[in-house]
């Protein structure tokens, strides 16, 4: 049987990367002793409040067709939160609800790409990326961001990525999976040239309420790019709802317009008892963030502490999120490989971080996303790993 070129498009090399952890998924099922490292799903639960109004919503019959954009007042909420996350007006028209800020990204990129069109993404960058953008029929072209430089963005680097084809920048600040906040100087340039070369820009902004040492700052906020801006947010890692898939896409009227065309043969709109959740976590909103965020400071520190000392081993220091980037390279061992050594020895799973981008060769990735003993003894396992290597040598 035949299939479409599509399946080819939403294919790659980065969907093996997943390999490691749904291995040590299904190894913990067994009853092994496991440590996943390996995802960014918080490892505490949704806030009381929001899971007592979803069920106080379903008691209530709350089971029926929404709204494809969003019920109003969730969209005027969204709307509210934004304004004050961005720095300038965001009217609900501005706002379409969407099942997770990864469903977003697709959507819009099948908005605003077409065959033949290049995005420009700066690498590393999240898994899902290159997918996304290439089911529009668009293809990326990186924008080199080298370890050497703290896999940071500059001008001339981006300027290199430019082509007569390119029609879009995707980026996401705080960015997965190095945990970088973008400075105003680096979103300065990405805005002069989307400027000077008419192009739109996508802003993953889902750890923005999760930073440590550098408050967020949107590109939405500088002169001229509201009206060519897409910004994408979620409730999945901030409130600890990944599994409610609530997000939303910020941008002009139009493209919401299109949007809506788009999800209402897509989704049809998201059940109304996750939209009154979702209110209810806008309402509370920042007590909830707090914890989340102070929890994957203490966290932070503790792995820089815990694999600090180890001298194979250099700890990229994330100024937010949930995920460190680890230089293994001294080690010997590609990151690859010592991703699966490590597993089948000590059974912590870490991410290849190759995987996002040939920029982090050489790199593992691994989150906060276990209670902090356990995060603990992770870095115990993974100190006495290398320790192991050197003494093999």
């Amino acid at each position: 049987m035949r299939y479409s070129p599509f399946v080819e498009r939403i294919s790659g090399e980065s969907v093996s990367a997943w390999d490691i952890h749904y291995a040590a998924i299904e190894a913990r099922g067994r009853g092994e002793d496991v440590i996943v490292l390996s995802v960014g799903d918080p490892d505490f639960a949704t806030d009381s409040a929001i899971c007592e109004t979803a069920v106080e919503a379903l008691r209530h019959g709350d089971t029926h067709y929404t709204h494809v954009l969003g019920r109003p007042l969730l969209r005027e909420a969204i709307a509210a939160k934004q304004s004050a996350l961005l720095g300038v007006p965001v009217l609900p028209e501005n706002v379409a609800l969407v099942a997770g800020a990864q469903n977003g990204l697709f959507a819009t990129a099948l908005c605003l790409f077409d065959q033949g069109d290049e995005v420009l993404v700066p690498e590393p960058m999240y898994l899902t990326y290159e997918a996304c953008i290439h089911a529009s029929g668009a293809r990326i072209a990186t924008i080199e961001q080298p370890a050497a430089n703290g896999f940071r963005l500059t001008a001339a680097a981006l300027e290199a990525a430019l082509t007569e084809n390119t029609r879009g920048i995707a980026l996401a600040t705080p960015c997965n999976p190095t945990g970088n906040v973008y400075t105003r100087e680096e979103l300065e340039a990405v805005a002069e040239v989307a400027r000077r070369h008419d192009l739109w820009v996508i802003s993953d902004e889902v750890y923005g309420q999760i930073t440590f040492d550098h408050p967020h700052l949107s590109i939405a906020s500088f002169e001229g790019m509201a009206e060519r801006t897409v910004v994408l947010n979620s409730l999945s890692k901030s409130h600890a709802m990944t599994g409610w898939r609530v997000g939303w896409v910020v941008a002009p009227p139009t493209l919401i317009e299109h949007l809506d065309n788009l999800l209402l043969c897509m989704l049809y709109g998201l059940p109304g008892f996750i939209q009154e959740a979702a209110l209810k976590a806008l309402e509370l909103d920042e007590p909830v963030v707090a914890q989340a965020r102070e929890l994957y400071r203490r966290r932070r520190d503790l792995v820089v502490a815990g694999l600090s000392q180890v001298r194979e081993l250099d700890c990229r220091t994330p100024e937010a999120g949930m995920f460190m980037l680890v230089d293994v390279r001294r080690t010997g061992l590609s990151s690859i490989d010592f991703a699966w050594q490590l597993f089948r020895q000590t059974g912590v799973s870490v991410l290849d971080a190759q995987a996002f981008g040939a920029s982090a060769q050489g790199f593992v990735r691994l989150s906060f996303t276990v209670a902090d003993d356990v995060l603990k003894d992770a870095c115990q396992r993974i100190a006495g790993f290398v320790e192991s290597l050197r003494v093999g040598r």
